[in-house]
C-alpha cells in the first residue's frame, strides 16, 4: 500500500521548485495534492504536468481571504484536508545598514505571516474534521544562526522554527502533528537570485558564491529538492505520530542540533 493513500494535501508555493518536487512525491505515494500558488497559470501547468490527483489552487499566503478560499477549494475538491506543507517563501539579503522597510515587510509577510496564518486555517479545518492531521513547515539552516547579509531572511526562518514549536505543543491535543524541515543549501532556479544578491554585496563574480557554498557542505555538494522528499513523506506518515514540534535538519551535515 502507498504510504499516503487516500490523503489530501495542500502544498503552498508548489508550482515549481521544492514544492513541485514534494507534490510529485506525494502523488506517487497516493495522496491528492492541491498545487497552491500565487501564480495560478503556473499552478495549472504544474497540475496538468503531474497528472491525476493534482489540481491547481489560487493562493496568496499574505492575504487572509485568499488563504480561506484556498482551504475551501481543497475541501470542495478532495472532501477534506489531511496534510499541509508550508513551503512558500521569499529570500532577501542586504547589510544591516541597507535593509529597507518595504523589503522587510514583504519577506515577513510571506515567510512568517504566511506560515502562521496558513497553518492556522489548516488547523481550524483539521479540528473541524475531527481526525487530526499533519502540518509541515519549511524552515532553513538560516533559522539556526545569523549571517552577516541575511538578517531578515534568517530571522524569518528562526520565527518558523519557533512557530513550529508553539503550534506543535498547542495542536497535538487535537491530533495535529506540527513539525518542520530545515534544509541547508538547495540547488535550483532560486539560487540564481541568491547568487546575484551575494555578488552585489560581496563583490563576487556571478556563480562564485554558489561554487563556494556548495564546496563548503560536509557532504560535498549542494542539496537537491529530492534530498528533502524522504523527510517530507515520513513526517506525514503514521510512523511519525509521536513526533511533535520538532525541526529536522536535512542539510548534508551543515548544522548539528
Amino acid at each position: 500500500m502507498k504510504r499516503l493513500e487516500g490523503k489530501s494535501a495542500l502544498i503552498t508555493g508548489s508550482a515549481r521548485g521544492i514544492g513541485k518536487t514534494f507534490a510529485r512525491a506525494y502523488l506517487a505515494e497516493g495522496a491528492s495534492v492541491a498545487i497552491a500558488d500565487i501564480n495560478l497559470q503556473a499552478a495549472r501547468a504544474t497540475a496538468q504536468e503531474l497528472g491525476d490527483g493534482a489540481y491547481p489552487v489560487d493562493m496568496d499566503v499574505t492575504d487572509q481571504a485568499s488563504i480561506d478560499a484556498a482551504m475551501a477549494a481543497v475541501v470542495r475538491q478532495a472532501g477534506k484536508l489531511d496534510i499541509l506543507i508550508n513551503n512558500a517563501a521569499l529570500f532577501t539579503a542586504a547589510p544591516i545598514t541597507d535593509i529597507r522597510r518595504d523589503d522587510f515587510d514583504k519577506v515577513y509577510a510571506v515567510n512568517v505571516g504566511g506560515t502562521l496564518f496558513t497553518l492556522q486555517a489548516a488547523a481550524k479545518q483539521m479540528i473541524a474534521q475531527g481526525h487530526g492531521g499533519r502540518i509541515i513547515n519549511m524552515a532553513s539552516q538560516a533559522g539556526r544562526r545569523g549571517e552577516p547579509l541575511v538578517a531578515v531572511y534568517c530571522s524569518t526562518k528562526a520565527a518558523v522554527i519557533s512557530i513550529t514549536q508553539s503550534a506543535g505543543l498547542d495542536l497535538i491535543k487535537h491530533g495535529i502533528n506540527v513539525n518542520a524541515i530545515s534544509p541547508g543549501v538547495v540547488d535550483g532556479e532560486h539560487w540564481e537570485h541568491v547568487d546575484a544578491m551575494f555578488a552585489k554585496w560581496e563583490g563576487k563574480k556571478p556563480g562564485q558564491k554558489k561554487r563556494e557554498v556548495g564546496a563548503s557542505v560536509p557532504f560535498g555538494r549542494f542539496g537537491t529538492a529530492q534530498d528533502l522528499v524522504g523527510m517530507a513523506i515520513f513526517l506525514a506518515t503514521p510512523e511519525a505520530e509521536y513526533i511533535v514540534a520538532q525541526t529536522y535538519n536535512v542539510d548534508g551535515g551543515n548544522w548539528m542540533s
